[in-house]
């Protein structure tokens, strides 16, 4: 899958975002990161910033100190109670005083699960801090928010859509047409993970893209 094949695995290898990698790299660097909630539409790097944070800091023990929940998928409060906290309470490998757990979609948690939430994020914020992503901040309640960096996501610009296109047409040795470029944008309304499936799609049925082919 193209979109796992040519996935950013370092900071300087993201596209859009500028602002964001800035100073969420600045925060790595310094290796005291605070709980993080990253908050933007779908397609824009949320999760994908919190794999490098992760790679960035514990290198070749990153799975280890790793755990990557999505919120929509297990909605409960027993989640929260059972998987996070068996994690956040075992010591970390390696010379980071602390693991990551990474909750996605937390905005799909209930307000009970959110509230158990933070809790643990109070009990174990010695030896654990959380990444959350969500698609509205305004859905996570204020305690957690209270608690977190806030970083804001937008949707990628046009640029940036060309750059990531003109990238795996390189990699896949497409040919990509100016017509097809916007197509493709256009397409994706700014969703990383949209413009890539779209490209793939269309490249399963000939190596040379056309608007004509994406359209149809």
């Amino acid at each position: 899958i193209w979109t796992e094949k040519y996935r950013p695995s370092k900071f300087g290898d993201v596209v859009g975002q500028e602002d964001v990698i800035k100073r969420v790299q600045a925060l790595t660097n310094s290796l005291n990161i605070p709980h993080l909630l990253f908050a933007g539409p779908a397609g824009t790097g949320k999760s994908t910033l919190a794999l490098i944070v992760v790679k960035d800091l514990f290198k070749e023990n990153w799975r280890e100190n790793y755990l990557e929940l999505n919120a929509s998928d297990e909605r409960g409060i027993n989640i929260v109670r059972e998987k996070v906290k068996n994690f956040a309470r075992t010591k970390s490998i390696g010379n980071v005083p602390f693991k990551i757990i990474f909750l996605d979609e937390a905005d799909a948690l209930t307000p009970e699960a959110q509230q158990a939430l933070r809790r643990t994020m109070e009990n174990y914020s010695a030896t654990c801090r959380f990444i959350l992503s969500c698609n509205y901040s305004s859905k996570i309640i204020d305690p957690i928010q209270s608690r977190c960096a806030l970083f804001r996501f937008k949707l990628l610009e046009k640029k940036d859509i060309e750059k990531i296109i003109k990238k795996i047409g390189e990699g896949e040795k497409l040919t990509i047409t100016p017509e097809a470029m916007e197509v493709i944008y256009e397409g994706s309304e700014g969703d990383c993970r949209r413009c890539i499936n779209l490209l793939q799609s269309t490249s399963s049925v000939s190596p040379s893209i056309t608007a004509n082919l994406v359209s149809t």
